[in-house]
């Protein structure tokens, strides 16, 4: 199959015609093969507009969804990003065509060893590939000035929000009971702010459901 032709078209009809203009995104997106982050079996579907399987409860995020994320997150050539559930690499490996470096985090061990040999493959010297727990996300290189949350959760844990540096942009989309919510948060001075973006439904990340509260 012609995967470049594939990827060209995914970027005219799924990303440009969904408000994503940010040339960087567009670029990354469009040289990036996703085809190489699929199962075989997925490989000839691998550009449809459509979250995908990769591992048992874990996807690849559907291009436009990835793509207007990172189109919101104004990444620039010097931030610092990082990925929270990075799986097997694809949005780290987008991510660091365009930003200064990335940490991309990871808990599942298969998909962690899957990510880092993709990623040595293409040449994506700027990501550090990090094996822990989602919902710590890596403070030992904080601040970030992007983070990247690569599926839905129910809330932002607070360890996470704390790693955004001031200016900083954190994309997710929050998904619980009802239809998901692509959210943009910034952080100023005085703490940190969300909006609404845009309606869209993702496959959620394991670890993030809300705590349950206590009711007398």
């Amino acid at each position: 199959m012609d995967y470049s032709a594939l990827r060209r078209r995914m970027v005219e009809s799924q990303l440009r015609t969904n408000k994503i203009t940010d040339d960087a995104v567009l670029d990354a997106m469009g040289e990036v093969p996703r085809e190489l982050f699929v199962p075989r079996a997925l490989k000839s579907v691998a550009y449809l507009d459509e979250d995908l399987q990769i591992a048992p409860g874990r996807y690849l995020m559907e291009p436009m969804v990835l793509g207007r994320l990172l189109h919101l997150a104004e990444v620039k050539a010097s931030d610092q990003a990082l990925v929270i559930g990075c799986g097997n690499g694809y949005s780290a490996a987008v991510l660091a065509r365009f930003a200064n470096s990335v940490v991309a985090v990871e808990s599942d061990a298969a998909l962690a060893q899957r990510a880092q040999e993709l990623l040595a493959e293409l040449g994506a010297t700027n990501v550090s590939l990090v094996r822990g727990p989602l919902t710590a996300g890596h403070p030992a290189k904080a601040p970030y000035d992007v983070i990247l949350i690569d599926g839905a959760v129910q809330e932002i844990p607070d360890p996470i929000a704390a790693q955004l540096s001031v200016g900083g942009r954190l994309v997710a989309v929050l998904q619980a009971d009802g239809p998901g919510r692509a959210i943009l948060a910034t952080r100023a001075e005085a703490g940190l702010s969300q909006r609404v973006v845009f309606d869209c439904s993702v496959p959620p990340l394991p670890g993030f459901a809300k705590a349950p509260s206590f009711v007398f």
